[in-house]
């Protein structure tokens, strides 16, 4: 009896003495992902290469072509063009690649450079006439008058939630007056501002319309979802917003 529980100790140390000399298993590390490759400085666009090229109809809405000769002339400066055989090499994260087509229709090449999303779309819609709008030179803020009140969003009659436009604007302009009433009657929730009573406002507008490339001597300038709308145009706010429901 003593000897059976003799081996079967000598068994059980032995058994332990193996486990104990294994190697430990060890969870592989997850390979790091792949570093984003970086998105060219410019990229060369050859006219008979496979391109679809977004451009700005004069409505105010974009259209897409893979035929560069169809573009209007008039909305060829600011042209998006994307590789759909290589996505990734004219779609980097929150930036497109635009192109002069005038060049591109008339030497056979161009070259592509990115730019945010919101500066191509704000310079394909300055490419057209600039909708209803004031001049501000000459104009001053009229002699003890008071501006409008300021729109409260939940108010009767007012739209509700988070702004999605900025109106930039004075107290005298009659453009936009109009943009007032009509993103009120569509219950678009805006925040209107007087860049002739705010300096800051007209700080803010200043330092976006640089960042796009835009003049702003002329009111109002209206930010829709970062877009900068040259005057009143109530096609091209629908085209930027969605269509009126």
């Amino acid at each position: 009896m003593s000897s059976s529980v003799s081996l079967a100790a000598r068994r059980a140390a032995l058994l332990l003495a193996m486990l104990a000399a294994a190697p430990a298993c060890r969870r592989s590390a997850p390979e790091a992902p792949p570093a984003p490759k970086a998105a060219p400085a410019v990229v060369e666009v050859l006219k008979g290469g496979r391109w679809l090229f977004t451009y700005i109809e004069p409505s105010g809405t974009f259209s897409t072509t893979d035929k560069p000769e169809t573009v209007p002339e008039g909305s060829r400066a600011m042209v998006r063009v994307f590789d759909p055989s290589d996505p990734a090499k004219t779609d980097a994260p929150g930036q497109v690649y635009v192109a002069d087509l005038n060049v591109l229709v008339k030497s056979g090449k161009a070259t592509a450079k990115p730019v945010s999303r919101e500066a191509f779309e704000t310079a394909a819609i300055a490419q057209l006439p600039p909708g209803e709008s004031s001049a501000l030179a000459g104009h001053g803020a009229p002699s003890g008058a008071e501006p409008p009140p300021p729109l409260a969003l939940g108010d009767a009659g007012a739209p509700s939630g988070q702004p999605v436009v900025t109106i930039y604007g004075t107290s005298w302009c009659g453009a936009c007056r109009a943009a007032r009433e009509y993103l009120t009657q569509r219950r678009v929730p805006f925040v209107d501002k007087d860049v002739e009573r705010d300096p800051a406002a007209a700080r803010e507008l200043s330092e976006k319309a640089s960042k796009m490339g835009i003049p702003t001597d002329r009111v109002p300038v209206i930010d829709v979802r970062g877009r900068l709308l040259q005057g009143f145009d109530r096609a091209r706010i629908d085209a930027l917003l969605g269509e009126p429901t």
